[in-house]
């Protein structure tokens, strides 16, 4: 099994660590047996940071938005298992 580490890093000042939590449990129930661990990082200034194995996958200030638990799950199999089919959670096939 390869190591892969998800980090979410979020502003502890606006709150978001339910947010943060919740999406932690969302991964590690979609990708219980590819993830090591997934971690929280309290952090300041309106940070939401989402990243593997230490590459930003998501950044709420650069999208300007918060992400959809869909499109997480969506970023994170494309990193580690491209082919893996997500179910109802996956993008439609064209």
């Amino acid at each position: 099994m390869s190591k892969n580490i998800v980090e979410i890093t979020y502003c502890t000042q606006c709150r978001w660590l339910l947010r943060a939590a919740w999406l932690a449990q969302e991964l590690l129930t979609t990708f219980e047996q590819d993830l090591t661990s997934v971690a929280l990082k309290p952090g300041t200034g309106g940070i939401f940071e989402i990243t593997l194995n230490d590459v930003t996958v998501f950044s709420r200030k650069a999208a300007g938005r918060f992400p959809e638990a869909k499109e997480v799950k969506q970023l994170i199999r494309d990193c580690i298992d491209p082919e893996r089919d997500l179910g109802h959670s996956d993008k439609a096939k064209e």
